[in-house]
Order: C-alpha cells, then sequence, then structure tokens
C-alpha cells in the first residue's frame, strides 16, 4: 500500500474495503500503488490535515461515522460526494465535534 494511501486509511479509521469504495479503485491498485491517476488521494489528505490538527486524530476518526448536521461524514464519501464532505469538515471547523443524548 502506497503511504498516502495508508495515511488516510489511518486518519479517517477506514477498512480496506471503505477505501477502495472512496477512491473508486481496486484493491490490487492500493496495494501495487497504481493511485496516481486518484486525485482524490492527495486532496482528501489536504482537506483533512487541518480537521486532524484541529480535533485530534482519534476524534476525527469518531466524527467520520457519527451523524453531523449534514448527514454521516464517511456515508458522503463512501458515495463519493465530495462537496458534501467538504462542507462536513466545514462545519466540524466551524462548531466543533458536538455530542448530543440519543
Amino acid at each position: 500500500m502506497t503511504a498516502p494511501a495508508a495515511e488516510l486509511m489511518q486518519r479517517l479509521g477506514l477498512s480496506d474495503d471503505e477505501l477502495c469504495e472512496v477512491l473508486d479503485v481496486d484493491p490490487l491498485a492500493v496495494i501495487t500503488g497504481e493511485l496516481d491517476h486518484r486525485p482524490e488521494l492527495a486532496i482528501l489528505l489536504a482537506l483533512t490535515a487541518e480537521a486532524t490538527e484541529r480535533v485530534g486524530p482519534q476524534t476525527l476518526r469518531s466524527w467520520m461515522r457519527r451523524h453531523g448536521p449534514n448527514g454521516i461524514p464517511l456515508a458522503h464519501l463512501r458515495a463519493r460526494d465530495f462537496a458534501a464532505f467538504e462542507d462536513d469538515l466545514a462545519a466540524l471547523a466551524e462548531r466543533g465535534y458536538v455530542l448530543r443524548r440519543g
């Protein structure tokens, strides 16, 4: 696995299958490092770098799977709705990680 793909996977707490779905690649492409044609990888790393610094890596991984004001960030990534994911990150930067009673 390439270092950027492993970094994104670790940063967001993604499984192998989730990473492949987000990047729209097969597992072999991830293993062999054939991700140069996927600009999403560098963009997602850049977008999530500030959030990691702001809330910390564990909180970011937890946030990915929680329902926020715009939906579940991981669901947006899995649907490859990167604009919605960017909105999720903006809400996180603005509001922080808000926990509510169920």
